[in-house]
């Protein structure tokens, strides 16, 4: 088993203890010149807080360590995926529901809308059409109900909402 696969099997191993409603989203390990960073990626349906983080940091550091899973110092970063982070999992996109998301297809095709509905094959987005109006002066936006399968979507980012 490899230090990525024995990492994730250890994070699962303590969300099981912690909340059914936390889950892993990834694992990532990367080599810089000195040392090794291990990031972890954890959300919640409800969101997860810092405070979770910090402890399943503290407990996979020293397992990290006992185990000796990385060779030398290594770098440890237990967070929930930020706004700059794509959507990966289905659960992400239920949490999202209600949201304004931008979607990348597989054709490159870009969408924007409202994440309006998720089930386990499609996600239902309401894309807003721009209309002119005939003297050109407003636009009047128009709600068109799309239905993406998943295996369409190369990437999905939610949108930074400042209302």
């Amino acid at each position: 088993m490899s230090a990525e696969q024995r990492i994730e099997q250890l994070v699962l191993e303590m969300l099981e203890h912690q909340d059914t409603s936390l889950f892993l989203v990834d694992v990532n390990l990367s080599n810089s010149k000195n040392s090794q960073k291990v990031i972890i990626h954890l959300d919640g349906d409800e969101g997860i807080s810092i405070d979770v983080c910090a402890e399943i940091s503290r407990k996979l550091g020293a397992i990290i360590e006992e185990e000796d899973l990385i060779h030398g110092s290594f770098t440890l970063e237990v967070s929930s995926p930020g706004l700059d982070q794509p959507l990966k999992l289905r659960r992400q996109y239920a949490k999202n529901v209600g949201r304004k998301v931008k979607i990348l297809l597989q054709d490159n095709t870009t969408l924007k809308g409202t994440l309006a509905q998720v089930d386990e094959h499609q996600i239902v987005l309401h894309e807003e059409q721009k209309i002119k109006s005939k003297d050109k002066s407003k636009k009047q936006g128009e709600i068109k109900e799309v239905t993406i399968p998943f295996e369409d979507i190369k990437k999905t980012n939610v949108l930074a909402s400042f209302n």
